[in-house]
Order: C-alpha cells, then sequence, then structure tokens
C-alpha cells in the first residue's frame, strides 16, 4: 500500500487557513487534522498552551506545543498515511519555529532539533502558506482575549509572518505561498491550482 499524500496549511491567526485546510480535506476525502488539541491528550495540552491567564516562559510554551505534536504524529498522522490514507493538516511543525522562533524569541536551531526528535521522519509532501498582514487578519476576526497567541502586540504577529515568509522562501519546491487577501473563493482556486499537480 502507497504512502498517503501530507499537506499542511500554515499562517497567522486570521488569515483564513482553518478554512481552507477543511475545504481541501473534504473535497479530496483526506483525513483533516489540527494543531494543538487534535487528540485526548492535547485537549488538555490545548487549554493550557493557550490560556492567557496562565503564565508561561516562551520555553515552556515550545516545548507543550512538541508534546503535543509528537503524541499527535504517533497516535494519528503516521498511522493514517502509513495505511494510504492522505492528510490535510491545519498547522504543523513550522507553527512552532514561526510563533516560537521568530516570534517569541527561542533559538531556531535548539527548536529544529527539538521537532526533529517530535516528528521523525514524518514530513510534508506540501506546506501552504496563506499570507496576510495581520492589520487585515484582525479586522476579519476579533482577538479572543483568553488566548494567549492573539492578544500578543503587533510586533509579534509581524514576527510571525516574516518568520513563515523566511522559511518559504528557503524551501521553495516544498512550499506553496498564496495571497490570502482575496476572497475565499479566489484563494481556494489558487490553492486547487497548485494541488492538482499533486497524486491524491
Amino acid at each position: 500500500m502507497s504512502r498517503g499524500l501530507f499537506v499542511v496549511f500554515e499562517g497567522i491567526d486570521g488569515c483564513g487557513k482553518s478554512t481552507q485546510a477543511r475545504r481541501v480535506a473534504r473535497d479530496r476525502d483526506a483525513r483533516f487534522v489540527f494543531e494543538p488539541g487534535d487528540t485526548p491528550v492535547g485537549i488538555d495540552l490545548r487549554r493550557w498552551i493557550l490560556d492567557a491567564a496562565t503564565p508561561m516562559t516562551p520555553a515552556t510554551e515550545a516545548l507543550l506545543l512538541l508534546a503535543d505534536r509528537a503524541h499527535h504524529v504517533n497516535s494519528v498522522i503516521e498511522p493514517a498515511l502509513a495505511s494510504g490514507h492522505c492528510v490535510v493538516a491545519d498547522r504543523f511543525s513550522a507553527s512552532t519555529l514561526a510563533y516560537q522562533g521568530y516570534g517569541r524569541g527561542v533559538d531556531l536551531d535548539e527548536l529544529r532539533a527539538a521537532t526533529d526528535l517530535a516528528i521523525g521522519d514524518c514530513r510534508p509532501d506540501l506546506t501552504i502558506l496563506i499570507d496576510l498582514m495581520p492589520s487585515l487578519a484582525l479586522e476579519r476576526e476579533a482577538r479572543d482575549e483568553s488566548d494567549r497567541f492573539e492578544i500578543a502586540d503587533a510586533g509579534f504577529h509581524d514576527r510571525v509572518r516574516q518568520g513563515y515568509l523566511e522559511l518559504a522562501g528557503e524551501d521553495v519546491d516544498g512550499w506553496f505561498v498564496v495571497d490570502g487577501t482575496p476572497s475565499v473563493s479566489e484563494v481556494a482556486a489558487v490553492i486547487d491550482q497548485r494541488l492538482a499537480a499533486l497524486p491524491w
């Protein structure tokens, strides 16, 4: 049995990646997954990670996210791929590099090493970055005041966005950057054109 295709959607909060990831999974009969919190263990981790009222260092934040990812890969993503199912993910390893690395300032080399430990050989076949200015994302989606990431200052979200663009620039074959400014249907059309070239 051939291994399934693994496609990941990335981007800042409010860019539209969740909408597009769910649509792509539905239209292609793929397994939709998300991070953090897509497993029983992950539900508890997600509550701690996102809770703005819980003090947390950037390193602690990163390690909790990586713990969620390691469990997610082992219990959900890898088994699905190995059984031949395609998987579409709303966030994966690049989120940690963008948010905790570029955004929070955790050492990128250390994050990459920890990520390798968490995900092993489970790598996306394609990462789709929906790029959107943070100011536009805020206009589209009100911030959740209980979410530690959504209440971060504008500088944080700018750093995260630039981090994503740098990561995409380092791997032009493995990433596809989409302008998230147009309508949902226009963004979907651009994504679908790129996905049509993949062996679903």
